[in-house]
């Protein structure tokens, strides 16, 4: 155990994990396999060390197991071999799931939600992201507070288990329920003051990083605003939303970093995080940052996509950012004149993804080596701009 500014932080070791998926629907297996990447991912942020990932083709999920019978013992013969201390599904389990694989299993089980959320309530700093977290954390505890108490005996602690106590979890229904409550009332006053205060923030532009996690939101908002956020390698290295003022060429307009999103992101998060959102709503420009050296960097463009739609359905002029340009690795295409394989240039790509953009703002840049930085501020600033001008068309005095 160890102190850390004033908070007291617990070091943990690394648990041995296993990682299940099962692949059903339109799933393909290497769909599959980036999924579980991705799940392997989130375990290492939490602390957990992915030993071994099973998958199983199935038409749906196993209401009562998840998995069949027979991967199910699979599984069992490989954690006693092996020394596993926890399983991750890579889907949310019902309660009665998590009830019929903990008994056959006797180990501790974690869905995708319950990890996300751990996730969550290690990275929350102030009290208004830690109320958050929390209010998801006992949504989530509810339904499943009857599995909770057979196992009682043998919690460990670990991931899956940090944020709200023990002795909460051994509380029951009724004082959940109250909690609940109490932190929906807390999160409402907050959400009130947080409200009055981007209200107060006057006639400025207000432009939103948005972006799967782990894109380099955070880089780019300390490249824009010289500021110090904090960024790492890590998924959810942002939870509280950050907000700066950034000028470039004279003109000024606010800055906020928000939270990434994720495929799959747990409705409680989406609900408890409404304020955190806010920031995304009132905007009045989107930066959608993608990572360009991820293998699945499309696939990330479209879960952005469609969870802005369901945040906000407000038209909004939007400038793609495709980031990370220092660690990107062209695919061979073939040409379709000679049919020779060549790797396509930045400008071929860029003419791509505008074909897909509405707005036709499309940049490309590293914002670790500085890449394209200065194209990416004037197209900013050209944006701005405009927004700027149809607020207040006699103003000209900025630009």
């Amino acid at each position: 155990m160890s102190l850390h500014e004033g908070h007291v932080t617990v070091d943990y070791r690394e648990e041995r994990a296993v990682l299940v998926g099962v692949i059903h629907g339109t799933i393909t297996e290497d769909q599959a396999a980036e999924y579980l990447d991705e799940l392997e991912f989130l375990a290492e942020t939490a602390g957990a060390m992915t030993i071994q990932k099973f998958t199983q083709k199935l038409q749906y999920p196993n209401p009562k197991t998840f998995v069949g019978t027979g991967k199910l013992a699979e599984i069992l013969e490989y954690i006693q071999a092996n020394d596993i201390e926890v399983i991750i599904f890579d889907d949310e389990l019902s309660p009665s799931q998590l009830r019929n694989i903990e008994k056959r299993l006797e180990i501790k089980i974690l869905d995708r939600n319950n990890l996300i959320l751990d996730i969550f309530a290690s990275r929350a700093r102030t009290s208004h992201a830690k109320s958050q977290v929390e209010l998801a954390q006992m949504q989530y505890l509810l339904p499943r507070l009857t599995n909770m108490w057979t196992h009682l005996d043998r919690q460990k602690g670990g991931i899956g288990m940090r944020g709200p106590g023990e002795s909460e979890i051994e509380t029951d229904r009724r004082i959940i329920q109250q909690k609940i409550s109490l932190l929906k009332v807390k999160l409402k006053a907050i959400d009130k003051q947080m409200e009055v205060q981007r209200g107060n923030r006057g006639q400025l532009v207000r432009v939103a990083l948005v972006g799967y996690t782990n894109v380099g939101k955070s880089t780019i908002m300390n490249l824009l605003s010289k500021s110090d956020v904090f960024a790492e390698n890590k998924l959810f290295a942002t939870l509280d939303t950050t907000v700066r003022k950034v000028v470039i060429h004279n003109l000024p307009f606010l800055l906020s970093d928000t939270v990434g999103f994720i495929r799959k992101l747990p409705h409680q998060l989406v609900e408890s995080f409404k304020s955190t959102l806010d920031e995304v709503r009132e905007a009045d420009l989107l930066v959608h940052v993608l990572d360009i050296s991820h293998p699945n960097f499309e696939d990330h463009f479209n879960v952005v996509k469609e969870t802005l739609a369901e945040i906000d359905d407000s038209e909004k002029p939007v400038i793609l950012v495709l980031n990370k340009l220092d660690a990107y690795q062209p695919e061979e295409r073939e040409d379709e004149e000679t049919g020779k394989m060549y790797i396509p240039s930045i400008a071929e790509m860029k003419k791509t993804w505008m074909a897909k953009l509405e707005d036709k703002n499309c940049v490309f840049i590293s914002a670790e080596t500085k890449e394209n930085v200065d194209e990416f501020k004037e197209t900013l600033y050209e944006v701005v701009k405009e927004i700027f001008k149809v607020r207040y068309p006699y103003n000209d005095f900025l630009y």
